[in-house]
């Protein structure tokens, strides 16, 4: 896929550092474009280097080729990360300025902005028509992030994630949410707006002078954007790796790292659900945005699940569970005797909360249900026979194999999955990053509601 990057001139520019790498991780080409502005927080050389291509922001460079025509034109996708108060009102106005701003007007590629500013800008009037202007002519405008801001204040505008934003392209990109933009069938700027039913002059003059009317009459006259493929539905999802104590210090544990789990948060949340995430031991950050509680062991983890279970349309048990547990556990640290003697730990079972779930779900078949399952093979069988095992014992809708080991799945950033079904559909393997994953799974969790 070939991406157009944008770059604004925000200080969240360095995180699209980030994001760049995931795309060329993910194997797209990208051609970035920081504005000048952007190019005083990350120089070109950063930019040149990341992505392998020549960076540019004139449209008198490479003008025996057409640049600033010919790179919307052959765009795949443009994202424009961050997109600073400042670009989305010239963008908003159709201004060309710059070789970003003609490029966003050849593209008819999906077109994604990413805002990050202060507060005060992203709710200011001016702000909310430019973005519901944007909207209303087919580019997708990514919901700001809650949290702290540069300097001490902390609210919404915030640049989300580079992992949140990748993800939240990815799903948009897999369930058609993501579109290219609608062309007009008619040359002129007024019949545009009428088909879309806008006024043609209000938003983007008021985008253009940096002032707009009242923020409700101008967003009353944009048609809503439309609901993502689980808006209306209640997500639950565990995550991370429980931790069976042993005494004040020692615990029983696993290699999970939750990035997995975090991931299919980040994708679920993208596709509109409300998504409440109950993790164990991470790694990682929980994404802004999303409810959440904490737990340790597998038994603090079932008690919070088959009571969020119970109110959930889908649970996805992507937490590594522990199978078992110490039969005891000492109230004084486990000393090391001068006796040469050796603790004996007997470990007793832990419930199994995946079947318990779908015990409790009835006979209604709500809520769908998603297993996880991480093997090895062995002699007496590969992971995928132990998959089809586990998936007809436990009564999961859906399983999702992992392929474990060292140096395998935990703790990585990219994997390897399998969709099992319990309605014996061909099993679906996808290799790549655990966004891409997440992206894969929440697009068959839609096909399955969807029936």
């Amino acid at each position: 896929m070939r991406i157009i990057l944008g770059v604004g001139g925000g200080i969240a520019a360095y995180k699209s550092a980030s994001l760049l790498r995931l795309f060329k991780e993910a194997g797209h080409d990208v051609t970035v474009m920081p504005t000048d502005a952007a190019e005083k927080f990350v120089g070109r050389a950063t930019w040149e280097a990341l992505s392998g291509n020549p960076v540019s922001n004139s449209v008198f460079d490479d003008v025996e080729s057409v640049n600033h025509v010919r790179l919307g034109q052959e765009a795949d996708l443009v994202v424009v990360c961050p997109a600073t108060a400042d670009l989305l009102a010239r963008a908003a106005a159709g201004l060309a300025g710059d070789l970003l701003t003609n490029t966003l007007l050849v593209a008819t590629a999906p077109v994604v902005f990413v805002p990050a500013m202060h507060t005060e800008m992203w709710q200011h009037p001016a702000t909310v028509a430019n973005v519901a202007t944007l909207r209303s002519r087919g580019s997708t405008v990514m919901d700001p992030a809650v949290g702290r801001l540069t300097g001490k204040d902390t609210g919404p505008g915030r640049l989300p994630e580079p992992a949140e934003i990748y993800a939240f392209i990815t799903s948009g990109l897999a369930d058609g949410t993501l579109k290219q933009r609608p062309t007009a069938a008619s040359g002129s700027a007024a019949s545009l707006a009428t088909q879309q039913g806008t006024s043609a002059v209000s938003a983007p003059d008021a985008a253009a002078s940096g002032f707009a009317p009242d923020a409700a009459e101008v967003v009353s006259n944009v048609p809503a954007a439309e609901p993502g493929p689980l808006a209306g539905k209640r997500v639950l999802i565990t995550a991370g790796g429980t931790r069976e104590p042993l005494d004040p210090v020692r615990f029983l544990g696993n290699r999970s790292s939750g990035k997995q789990g975090v991931a299919l948060a980040r994708a679920a949340a993208a596709a509109g659900a409300e998504v409440e995430l109950i993790a164990a031991h991470l790694e990682v950050a929980i994404p802004d945005g999303i409810k959440s509680s904490t737990v340790e062991t597998a038994l603090d983890l079932r008690e919070a699940t088959l009571e969020a279970a119970a109110r959930a349309d889908v649970v996805i048990m992507a937490a590594a569970v522990a199978d078992f547990r110490p039969s005891e556990v000492t109230d004084s640290k486990i000393k090391k005797r001068d006796d040469d003697e050796d603790p004996v730990i007997t470990l007793v079972r832990n419930p199994d909360i995946l079947v318990e779930i779908v015990q409790q779900r009835g006979a209604a078949g709500t809520p769908l249900i998603i297993g996880f399952a991480a093997e090895t093979g062995d002699d007496r069988g590969d992971v995928l026979d132990y998959a089809r095992s586990k998936l007809e014992r436990k009564g999961c809708d859906l399983l999702v194999l992992n392929r474990v080991g060292r140096d395998l799945v935990f703790g990585q950033d990219d994997t390897e999955i399998t969709v099992l079904a319990r309605s014996g559909a061909e099993p679906q393997t996808h290799r790549g990053s655990k966004d891409s994953a997440a992206a894969a799974v929440i697009k068959r969790i839609v096909a399955e509601l969807s029936g």
